[in-house]
């Protein structure tokens, strides 16, 4: 059984930075498609940052500059470095893992990253 577990997240004041981490249990990650989402209240969901199989890197154009997703293989897990965060930042963060060509698609239960003074 594959679980996605977010940990990381937290109160921030702007500027300031924070690192999320998206561990695998049960599958290895390099495998799948992997992304980084997030949820604001009364919002969408939307992508925040995708890291293919390959390793191709695609940023919403929000973040470009100041997020970095990357993955471990060897600690099978996912990262997402944020800095220079701002209030409209302040979301809860879901990591995702797709394998391809597969109905295979997984969540984890996500994490808080609130930006405030």
């Amino acid at each position: 059984q594959v679980r996605l577990v977010e940990s990381g997240g937290g109160l921030v004041q702007p500027g300031g930075s924070l690192r999320l981490s998206c561990f695998a249990a049960g599958t290895r990650l390099s495998a799948f498609d992997m992304g980084w989402y997030r949820q604001a209240p009364g919002k969408q969901r939307e992508l925040v940052a995708s890291i293919g199989k390959s390793g191709s890197i695609n940023y919403a154009d929000s973040v470009k500059g100041r997020f970095t997703i990357s993955r471990d293989s060897a600690e099978n897990t996912l990262y997402l470095q944020m800095s220079s965060l701002k209030p409209e930042d302040t979301a809860v963060y879901s990591c995702n893992a797709r394998l391809p060509s597969s109905a295979y698609n997984f969540w984890g239960q996500g994490t808080q990253v609130t930006v405030s003074s």
